[in-house]
């Protein structure tokens, strides 16, 4: 009877032994291939293009070699107000980050998303790119006014 004991005993902890180096190694491999997949979406997938000025009232857009401070401070409060729901300044949220926006956007373009949204992810590549990409989330219009756009957009300039 002790040596049934014994036998049993020795092969349950057999059976609860660690895993074997090849299936540890297979799962990191795995886990490793995965994270590289999520921070390669990560990365905004819509193009750069400093081209396109949209679609809407703004046609072009030309900014000042130095920032207009008290324009600025205006967009600021009305990003704060307006904007931060959706996009932070320096991550991505429900929509882009807007630091380094002018890198990828013409002025105009920006401008004309804050004051035409709906039709620009009808009819703007890059805007059907980033609703697609942001899981189709529409950007709410908050029906400003130019002067508005234009004082977010100086805003936007200092980040």
């Amino acid at each position: 009877m002790k040596k049934i004991f014994i036998i049993g005993l020795a092969l349950a902890l057999s059976a609860c032994g660690g895993t074997n180096e090849k299936e540890k190694k297979g799962f990191e491999y795995n886990r490793t291939k995965k994270e590289e997949k999520k921070a390669a979406q990560l990365q905004e997938s819509a193009p750069v293009d400093l081209n396109n000025v949209g679609i809407g009232p703004i046609t072009d857009l030309v900014f000042d070699d130095s920032i207009d401070t008290e324009m600025a401070e205006v967009g600021k409060t009305a990003f704060q107000q307006k904007c931060t729901a959706c996009h932070k300044t320096n991550a991505k949220l429900i929509g882009p980050k807007m630091e380094g926006i002018f890198e990828k956007r013409h002025p105009a373009w920006v401008m004309n998303m804050i004051l035409n949204p709906t039709k620009m992810v009808k009819e703007d590549p890059i805007a059907m790119a980033l609703l697609k990409e942001y899981n189709n989330t529409l950007m709410i219009n908050q029906n400003l006014s130019q002067e508005e756009a234009r004082a977010i957009v100086e805003y936007l300039r200092t980040l």
